[in-house]
């Protein structure tokens, strides 16, 4: 059975969907029926993209060229999306850039990730969430995460800052939706795992074999919104489930145990960590 939300007829809205994990959901979408308003910064890109999506099966794109990190710019759509389609059953917030994010490089570069991954996210639920809690129908928010919001590798600080506080953000939306009784909208946090992305073609055109497909984690992630998960951690095909959970849980225990900060990097702690991983 597909959620009530995606459903023939019905309207979604997702940002970063000219390519990679965005295109493959709104191509998903298309093949549902839905009418579908597109949004990246990318013009060249969105026009193919909606060419494809019409070819897919979706009666009507819309596609708009928006900064999502320009909140101005989020509520404008808004307003035009509405009049044209009204409130959206979809809104999928996913557009995001990475790469050049240390704490201590080029802070012009450090800000501008996190307008986009977090603002964009914040934009996006503020310019369209309210109408869709005032229409009262079936709808999902969907906010692509990463894991790296979790385990907060080091590196590239901006980008695990950003999907770190989505992924707070995601929780509080979560829990504001559960405070309006009989509310048929839930959110829920993607998460995927290694993915050939438009992020991992800068580095190669040739997929990796530990990666998966953006099909993939689409084709992961429709189920398990059916199943009613908030979390939806996506596995790739380097990294299993049950070595996510322990990444994670040794992530928690840093704070628990009083370990140094990122200790799974810490020389002191990388036989510690080894054992627990093969534990």
């Amino acid at each position: 059975m597909t959620h009530a939300a995606l459903a023939s007829g019905q309207v979604a809205l997702l940002t970063g969907a000219a390519s990679g994990i965005g295109l493959a959901a709104a191509t998903r979408f298309a093949g549902f029926g839905m009418k579908l308003v597109i949004v990246d910064i990318d013009a060249n890109a969105l026009a193919k993209a909606e060419g494809e999506l019409l070819a897919a099966g979706a009666p009507e794109v819309m596609a708009a060229v928006v900064d999502v990190a320009d909140a101005a710019a989020m509520r404008a759509l808004a307003n035009r999306v509405a009049q044209v389609f009204g409130p959206l059953s979809v809104l999928m917030n996913n557009a995001g850039r990475e790469g050049g994010g240390e704490l201590l490089g080029d802070p012009t570069r450090f800000k501008a990730i996190l307008d986009t991954n977090l603002g964009g996210v914040v934009n996006g639920i503020q310019a369209f969430v309210p109408a869709m809690i005032e229409a009262a129908k079936p709808g999902l928010v969907i906010n692509t995460g990463s894991k790296q919001g979790i385990t907060t590798p080091p590196g590239d600080t901006a980008y695990n800052a950003s999907k770190a506080a989505i992924k707070v953000v995601t929780e509080a939306l979560a829990h504001d939706l559960r405070q309006h009784p009989g509310l048929p909208i839930t959110a829920h946090l993607l998460i995927p795992g290694f993915t050939f992305t438009g992020f991992t073609r800068v580095r190669t055109d040739i997929k990796p074999d530990a990666a998966w497909l953006p099909e993939q984690v689409i084709d992961f992630m429709l189920p398990a919104i059916e199943r009613g998960d908030f979390y939806i951690l996506c596995p790739d095909n380097d990294v299993t489930r049950a070595m996510d959970e322990k990444r994670i849980a040794w992530a928690a225990g840093d704070l628990i145990e009083n370990r140094p900060a990122l200790s799974r990097w810490h020389p002191d702690y990388a036989g510690a960590f080894k054992q627990f991983m093969e534990s």
